[in-house]
C-alpha cells in the first residue's frame, strides 16, 4: 500500500502598480497530494477570477510540473474585487480593439511560471499523511443572500456593500452558515488546514489598493496563529451570496468580517475529529454548458459592443469576456471530486454558482463530510439557478451560460459525489 503524502507551495501573486483591478499581499496557494493514481494539485489564487484560457494555461503549468494531468488540477479564486481579472483571450480581444487593458499578459504569465516553479521545488519537501481531520463552525453575521425575491421577482439586490438600510434588513436568506475545515495530518501532527465557505469576500473595493478582503485577511490570522500548519482558503457557491445584509461599506467592517470569520475558522479547528486513510480517489467529468440564446449575447452584439469607442471600458471587456466565452463553448469544463473512502468528499465546481448548487450537493451525501468550492473556471460567470432566470435580479442579466447549467452541473455532481442510491 503507498503511503500518502502531501506538498505546500505559495507564490506571491499581488500585481505591479498600476495595473487594472476589478475593483496588500496577494497569494497563490496549493497543495498536492501525492500516493493515488495521479498527484491531485489545488491552486487557490487571492485574485478575483480565472477564466477560459487563462484558465486552462495554469492548470496545464501545474499539472507538468507536478508529473500529472490537467485534469487533475484545479484552480480556484477566492474573488476579493482589488485584484486582477484574468481571461487571457479577453484581454488579446480587447487590445486589438484598443480598448483599456483587462490584465497584463506578461504580469499573468509570470504568476502562472512563479507557482509552477514553487509546486516543482516543494514536491521533494512533501510531507507523510495518515489521517484527514473534519470540523464545522457557524459564521455569524457575515452572509446573506444578495437576492431579496418578493412574489416570485428578485425585486432588490444586496451587494456586498448595501447602503441601503432597508435592503439590508431583510431577513437573511438562503445562505449555507457552515464553515467548513479538511485538515490533512501525520498522526497528531497536523499539516495543512483547507477551509470552505460560500461567500462574496468583499467588504468595499474600488479604491485601487490591492487587498485579499476580509476572507483572505482571517485566513493570514490562522496562518499567524498556528505558524506549522499550512492554511488555504476555498470560496464555496457564493454566486448570490454577500455580506451585506452586515456591511455598509463602512472601512470599520473589514476588520469586524475578518474577526467573525477568524472565529468560525477557530471553532472549526477546535472542533476537528480525525480519520485514519489509506488512500484516495479523483475523479472528474467534462460538462459542455450551452450559451445564452439571446441575441444581446451574440458575437455579433458582443463585437460591435467591443469596438464602440463609446462605451465603457466595463462595457466593453465585458463584451470581450462574453466573445472569448463563445469561443470556447466546445471545450468542456471539468468538475472534480476528491473522495476519502465515501466519507469525506470535496466537490469542484466552476462559476460562481449559486448556494443552492452546494446545498443539494450536501443533500445528495448526508451520509458524508462533503465539502464544495466553486469559482474554478470563470468563464460563464454567474451560474443561477433555472429559476433565477425567471425571477430576473442582477446575475441572470450577466450569466454567460444559459439556463441548462443547473441540470447539466447537478446531474454532473451526483455521479461524481456517487450520490444513487444515497438518499
Amino acid at each position: 500500500m503507498p503511503q500518502l503524502h502531501i506538498a505546500t507551495f505559495r507564490t506571491d501573486v499581488t500585481p505591479p502598480l498600476g495595473h487594472p483591478l476589478c475593483g496588500g499581499s496577494l497569494q497563490a496557494l496549493g497543495v498536492v497530494l501525492l500516493g493515488g493514481s495521479k498527484p491531485v494539485v489545488f491552486c487557490v489564487l487571492d485574485w478575483v477570477a480565472v477564466r477560459n484560457e487563462a484558465f486552462r494555461s495554469w492548470r496545464a503549468a501545474l499539472a507538468e510540473a507536478a508529473h500529472t494531468t490537467p485534469e487533475h488540477v484545479h484552480v480556484h479564486a477566492v474573488h476579493p474585487h482589488n485584484a486582477p481579472f484574468a481571461d487571457t483571450e479577453a484581454q488579446r480581444l480587447i487590445a486589438a480593439a484598443r480598448a483599456p487593458a483587462s490584465l497584463d499578459l506578461p504580469y499573468f504569465e509570470d504568476c502562472v511560471k512563479r507557482s509552477a516553479d514553487a509546486l516543482r521545488a516543494a514536491l521533494p519537501w512533501a510531507r507523510r499523511f495518515t489521517h484527514v481531520g473534519t470540523g464545522t463552525a457557524r459564521v455569524t453575521e457575515v452572509a446573506s443572500n444578495r437576492r431579496i425575491v418578493i412574489d416570485g421577482m428578485a425585486r432588490f439586490s444586496r451587494t456586498s456593500a448595501t447602503k441601503n438600510r432597508e435592503v439590508r434588513e431583510y431577513p437573511e436568506g438562503l445562505i449555507d452558515p457552515v464553515l467548513r475545515t479538511l485538515s490533512f495530518w501525520d498522526g497528531d501532527r497536523p499539516l495543512a488546514a483547507l477551509h470552505f465557505y460560500a461567500c462574496h469576500p468583499m467588504s468595499y473595493y474600488g479604491d485601487g489598493r490591492v487587498s485579499a478582503d476580509f476572507c483572505g485577511l482571517a485566513r493570514q490570522k490562522m496562518q499567524d496563529d498556528h505558524p506549522a500548519v499550512f492554511q488555504v482558503y476555498f470560496n464555496g457557491c457564493g454566486g448570490n451570496v454577500t455580506a451585506g445584509k452586515y456591511n455598509d461599506g463602512a472601512r470599520e467592517n473589514r476588520t469586524v468580517l475578518r474577526d467573525r470569520m477568524h472565529a468560525a475558522m477557530t471553532a472549526s479547528w477546535r472542533a476537528t475529529t480525525r480519520a485514519a486513510v489509506d488512500g484516495f480517489e479523483w475523479r472528474f467529468e467534462p460538462v459542455k454548458l450551452l450559451p445564452r440564446r439571446e441575441p444581446a449575447f451574440g458575437e455579433a452584439a458582443s463585437r460591435a459592443l467591443l469596438n464602440d469607442a463609446t462605451a465603457t471600458a466595463a462595457r466593453r471587456g465585458n463584451a470581450a469576456f462574453q466573445l472569448a466565452w463563445l469561443k470556447r463553448i466546445g471545450t468542456p469544463i471539468e468538475v472534480g471530486c476528491l473522495d476519502f473512502g465515501g466519507r469525506v468528499l470535496t466537490l469542484h465546481l466552476p462559476g460562481e454558482a449559486f448556494v443552492e448548487y452546494q446545498l443539494a450537493a450536501q443533500r445528495m451525501r448526508p451520509d458524508a463530510n462533503v465539502f464544495v468550492a466553486a469559482y474554478g473556471d470563470d468563464g460563464p460567470g454567474y451560474i443561477p439557478t433555472a429559476r433565477a432566470y425567471i425571477e430576473g435580479g442582477y446575475e441572470p442579466t450577466v450569466a454567460l451560460a444559459s439556463a441548462d447549467s443547473e441540470e447539466l452541473l447537478l446531474r454532473a455532481a451526483r455521479r461524481l459525489l456517487k450520490a444513487e442510491g444515497k438518499n
